[in-house]
């Protein structure tokens, strides 16, 4: 049986190997659940070669897809008469920027969630409720993007440090400001540990 020659770029390197037709038949039919299973076993009793191989193709498949704008921030809550709601635009985009941020990609998700945090600005939410619940997940989430985009720095595949210093410049300008949103109505701030991380961050 031929095999089928696959370019998965790793960071700008070439593949070094070929996919089998049978493993690329596979992987096309596999569902999604099997196909994570089958990478997670993979990476965990793997080299730590392979890991570092993962996420740099993961990488470099994020950088060509990462073009798709982030929706407008209107669409990512959901206003009801009496209440608001996270929008399934909110949880694709959050999806998005988890994507990013686990594959090392920090900096990238640093600006998805900064849209987030401002479309939340000028909501009112209860304290119990799923609005509470995913502005929680949300300031988790830039805690792990904040780690991550240290560990990009670490890695020394930062190159335009301005830009970088302009995407946590204008996440903290918006965490300010959904602090002082939410004083004014008496609400629970929800990204307080972000706060905290971004305030002991010096870029």
């Amino acid at each position: 049986m031929p095999a089928v020659t696959t370019s998965i770029p790793v960071d700008a390197r070439p593949a070094l190997a070929h996919v089998n037709l049978m493993v690329d038949t596979f992987i096309s039919n596999s569902s999604v659940e099997d196909l994570r299973s089958i990478v997670r076993s993979m990476l965990a009793t793997g080299t730590p070669n392979l890991a570092a191989s993962f996420t740099a193709a993961a990488r470099t498949r994020l950088r060509q897809t990462n073009g798709k704008p982030v929706p407008n921030a209107r669409v990512l809550f959901t206003r009801h008469p009496s209440h608001i709601s996270p929008s399934p635009q909110l949880h694709e985009t959050l999806m998005r920027a988890r994507s990013l941020y686990g594959a090392g990609l920090g900096f990238a998700s640093l600006g998805v969630l900064t849209t987030i945090v401002k479309a939340s600005i000028g909501l009112r939410w209860e304290e119990e409720g799923d609005m509470a619940d995913i502005l929680a997940e949300i300031d988790a989430d830039i805690g792990q993007a904040i780690q991550s985009s240290k560990e990009e720095i670490e890695g020394g595949r930062v190159n335009d440090f301005t830009s970088a210093r302009d995407v946590v410049t204008d996440l903290r300008l918006a965490i300010n400001e959904s602090y002082s949103d939410v004083q004014s109505w008496g609400g629970e701030f929800p990204f307080e540990r972000a706060f905290c991380s971004l305030d002991c961050w010096k870029i």
